[in-house]
């Protein structure tokens, strides 16, 4: 390649602009998901009347959802293109979040109650109403929120395809990865601050301002999107060096037989037909979940067990540090590339062996809520790196979808296992919900622990063992490399 850059001229480097745009559509993305788990505890609970049940419904709606959008987000994002189709995706989630503003005078309009402290000193019938009427409006804004997010991966995945070469893009999407967990980062400290702020100068209880604000930077993103996206060979800031950087896998034995023949779609029952595809939908469901079980409820686990609400400057201290240990993730994504270059494996045999070492450290979890008994900060430190070991399971797990299949089905196949870690999602958070909410009226017992802390201790065994099995599983269906040939 030095030899080819060197009669090209100097490369331009605007696939990483591309990837600075990527990060920070996942970052606004996840700060979207990220306002009700840190306020429903303590601002809008109070004023609907909410247990963990309800809340668990909310996220498990948001989760199915999102799990069936992301089957057509992808093959919409393939019919549409990146540019249109990503445009298309921010908007609705964008508006989607901006919804869940209104969600608090839809329920007061419909109970016929006018005034907040009227809704939070409600009684019997009249608080049941108010429950479970502002849980079908917010389960309405989380399931317009959840169709736009369903395609920031697939558009994004499909971005990475086109902009990088096989080698870079675990590299490149570690890095639009890590907007989750800077979205994640910077949540605590701004979200519940922002409806305390509103709250003190009377808008509203302070939670919709929240949302609007966090909401209103998807259209900022965007207006810059619209002019500084277009396909390499399209974009006068890509000069002939980079695009031959970027196209250098053609150039390889095992991409002829590929690049020799025009591409075409591949239908939902053809991918099905592919061990490849069940295994990359098979490795998001047993890992997806437990994500979104961290991201959903560690606010509520830190007032739960530990009394900090989440405004407070413990807990917003404990979740910031506890994503700043998943910014450790950004490193996960370079570790197959080294494996590469010392070795000489094959894309998919580095990743699989990097996905193996990140697949231990989740198991710290089964020591997480024994060692919490004596300082908060063990759980959160656990959490942290398991999460750090999610993010780099995740952005390698995505690269192998374009190692595998075609460009021309990488959104669809990245929509199918979005779908299935969004079915995982759905059960992991709608069985926590249901769990804590027995466990706190039945004050369970469970290896030594009671009431909700016995509830946690279950999930957070159940996500510490969810990624070596779904390596297990990944590794039996596809024991080597092999790409997808469509004839």
């Amino acid at each position: 390649m030095s030899t080819n850059q060197n009669t090209l001229g100097k490369m331009s480097n605007y696939r990483w602009t591309i990837c600075a745009m990527l990060f920070f559509a996942t970052t606004v993305n996840y700060l979207d998901r990220q306002v009700l788990s840190l306020t429903w505890k303590d601002f809008i609970a109070p004023e609907f009347h909410w247990t963990d049940a309800d809340y668990g419904d909310i996220t498990a709606v948001f989760s199915i959802v999102y799990a069936i959008a992301n089957l057509f987000a992808g093959r919409f994002i393939d019919w549409l293109g990146t540019k249109k189709g990503y445009l298309w995706a921010i908007f609705v989630w964008s508006l989607g979040a901006c919804l869940h503003a209104v969600c608090g005078w839809a329920t007061e309009h419909v109970v016929g109650i006018h005034d907040a402290a009227a809704m939070i000193s409600a009684t019997g019938a009249v608080a049941s109403t108010i429950a479970i009427t502002s849980v079908y409006f917010f389960i309405a804004a989380r399931v317009i929120l959840s169709v736009g997010e369903a395609g920031n991966f697939p558009a994004a995945i499909k971005v990475t395809a086109e902009y990088f070469p096989k080698k870079d893009r675990a590299f490149s999407t570690s890095i639009f990865n890590a907007g989750a967990t800077v979205g994640a980062l910077i949540a605590p400290v701004t979200i519940p601050s922002l409806a305390r702020y509103f709250q003190s100068i009377g808008v509203g209880n302070g939670w919709e301002m929240a949302f609007i604000v966090i909401g209103g930077l998807g259209f900022v993103w965007m207006g810059m999107w619209m002019f500084m996206y277009k396909k390499p060979h399209e974009n006068p800031r890509v000069n002939a060096a980079e695009i031959a950087y970027i196209e250098q896998d053609k150039l390889r034995e095992e991409d002829k037989a590929v690049s020799e023949k025009p591409e075409r779609k591949m239908s939902f029952m053809e991918c099905l037909q592919y061990p490849q595809a069940w295994a990359f939908a098979i490795g998001k469901f047993m890992t997806d979940g437990v994500w979104w079980f961290f991201l959903f409820w560690t606010p509520a686990y830190i007032s739960d067990v530990y009394g900090f609400s989440s405004d407070s400057g413990t807990a917003q201290l404990l979740i910031f540090v506890l994503y700043a240990i998943t910014m450790l993730s950004i490193y996960g994504g370079k570790l197959p590339t080294i494996i590469i270059n010392k070795t000489g494996m094959n894309p998919y045999a580095a990743r699989m062996r990097a996905m193996f070492i990140f697949a231990l450290f989740p198991l710290l979890a089964l020591f997480a809520q024994p060692l919490g008994e004596y300082s908060y900060w063990y759980p959160i430190i656990i959490i942290g790196i398991a999460g750090a070991a999610h993010q780099s399971w995740s952005a390698n797990i995505y690269s192998v979808v374009g190692d595998m299949f075609p460009k021309s089905a990488v959104a669809t196949i990245t929509g199918l296992g979005g779908m299935a870690g969004g079915i995982g999602s759905f059960l992991i958070n709608k069985g926590s919900g249901t769990l804590f909410t027995y466990a706190d009226e039945t004050q369970m017992m469970f290896m030594g622990f009671e009431g909700k802390a016995a509830g946690y201790f279950i999930i957070f065994c159940i996500c510490a063992v969810a990624y070596l099995i779904g390596w297990c599983i990944m590794k039996l269906l596809v024991p080597k490399y092999k790409p997808i040939v469509l004839n």
